[in-house]
This record gives C-alpha cells, sequence and structure tokens, in this order.
C-alpha cells in the first residue's frame, strides 16, 4: 500500500508569499507589534487592552494566513473528507505520543535547562489570569491554526517534496525556536535557547500528525487539543 501523500503542495504563489509571511511572523512582528498598536492608539486616540491588542493580533494573522493560502486550505480540507475517520484516528494516536514522549524527555529537558524557566508558559498563564475567554480563543483555535499553516502546512509540507528527514529537523527546529528567541533576546542570556527542547516534541508529534493523515487539519485539531489540555492545567 503506497503511502499517503501529504496536503502540504502548494503553488509558486503560496510559497513566495507564505515564505515572506512566514519571515516576518518569525523574526519581525513579536517585536514590531507593540511599537505599531502604539502608533495606531495614537492617531485614532484610543487605548487598547493588552488582551484586546493580542486578540486583534492573532485575527490579523489569521485573516493574513487565509488570504495567502485559502487555495491550499481548500485542498487541504477535501482530503480531511476523504479520509475523516483516519484523520481523527492520528490526533488520538498523537496525544497519546505527546504525552507520552514529553514524560520521556522531562528529565532530559529539566537537567539541560536548569533553573532557567519557560518564560512563554508565564506569559500565557499571566494571559489566562486577566483575560480567559480572550487567551483561551487565541491559545486553543487562532494560534494552532496559523501556527500549523506554517509550521507543518508552508515549512514541512513544501521540503517534505524534497527530503522527508529535512522537512522533520527544519520544521521541528524553527517551531522551538519560535518559542524561545525573543527571550533570549530580551535577557541577553543565549542559555534560554535550551529551552527550545521542550518544543522539539510536539514538533515532531504535529509534523507527524499531517503527514500520517495526509491533511493539515489533523495537525491543527492535534495542536489545539494539546493547548486546550494545558490551558485547562492553567485554569
Amino acid at each position: 500500500m503506497s503511502r499517503k501523500r501529504t496536503s502540504a503542495y502548494m503553488s509558486p504563489g503560496e510559497q513566495i508569499a507564505g515564505t515572506v509571511f512566514f519571515a516576518l511572523y518569525l523574526l519581525v512582528l513579536p517585536f514590531a507589534a507593540g511599537p505599531l498598536f502604539d502608533l495606531a492608539e495614537l492617531l485614532l486616540g484610543i487605548a487598547l487592552s493588552s488582551a484586546a491588542e493580542t486578540l486583534i493580533y492573532y485575527y490579523a494573522l489569521l485573516a493574513v494566513t487565509v488570504v495567502i493560502f485559502h487555495g491550499f486550505l481548500a485542498r487541504t480540507s477535501r482530503r480531511l473528507l476523504d479520509n475523516l475517520d483516519g484523520a481523527a484516528k492520528t490526533v488520538l494516536a498523537g496525544l497519546v505520543a505527546l504525552y507520552g514522549l514529553n514524560e520521556l524527555a522531562y528529565r532530559l529537558i529539566h537537567t539541560a535547562v536548569g533553573g532557567r524557566t519557560n518564560l512563554n508558559d508565564i506569559a500565557i498563564s499571566a494571559r489566562v489570569d486577566g483575560a480567559p475567554h480572550a487567551t483561551l480563543l487565541i491559545v486553543v483555535l487562532l494560534a494552532p491554526f496559523v501556527e500549523e499553516v506554517l509550521f507543518r502546512g508552508l515549512v514541512f509540507g513544501n521540503l517534505r517534496t524534497r527530503s522527508r528527514g529535512l522537512a522533520y529537523l527544519v520544521s521541528c527546529l524553527l517551531f522551538a525556536l519560535l518559542h524561545v528567541w525573543q527571550f533570549a533576546v530580551v535577557n541577553r542570556d543565549i542559555a534560554y535557547f535550551l529551552l527550545m527542547l521542550q518544543y522539539l516534541v510536539p514538533g515532531l508529534v504535529l509534523a507527524w500528525a499531517c503527514e500520517h493523515s495526509g491533511t493539515l487539519w489533523a495537525s491543527v485539531a492535534l495542536h489545539a487539543a494539546a493547548n486546550a489540555l494545558s490551558v485547562w492545567t492553567m485554569m
């Protein structure tokens, strides 16, 4: 039986526009969003809460993602409908694998990072306390969708057509980098990059879910479910 084809094949336009958007999302927007909101508030004469800014930010990311990748999303949706049962089983298996592998990796990660705290988790926890409903919407729905389209759809899917091993390696490393690099820069401590180890297992399992199911929606659902469980423990 032949291996399922991943749904991540994209047109040249999707690849080019998506790569530009991905670079901005990963390297520019984490630091540019704050000043841009400050400028907008000054020009419009309004004041937005931190929760409102974050929600607007992710809705804007969602809109841009849909505009750029609408063709790809239609194709991967058709693949979901063709293999709905297989995608559901992949999500369930992925949840088991995700938490099983995380438990095995915990001791190694704890030893490597020493006393450094995962500042991304602290930031999310603070948002849950301050604006639980908005945070739940972002962490469970908006962020998983945007991240899966970019990391598993754009990066993993397109590299997968060239090298399966390279696709796993690059997508996992970039996904891990997203969650730690800005904290390393702000704290001027490159040792924070060791916290990337905490995101390698999720990146690996999410890429597997996309590949095994043949549709990006499996990794989106798995990512959303994992985030929902994490937020539930925080609440």
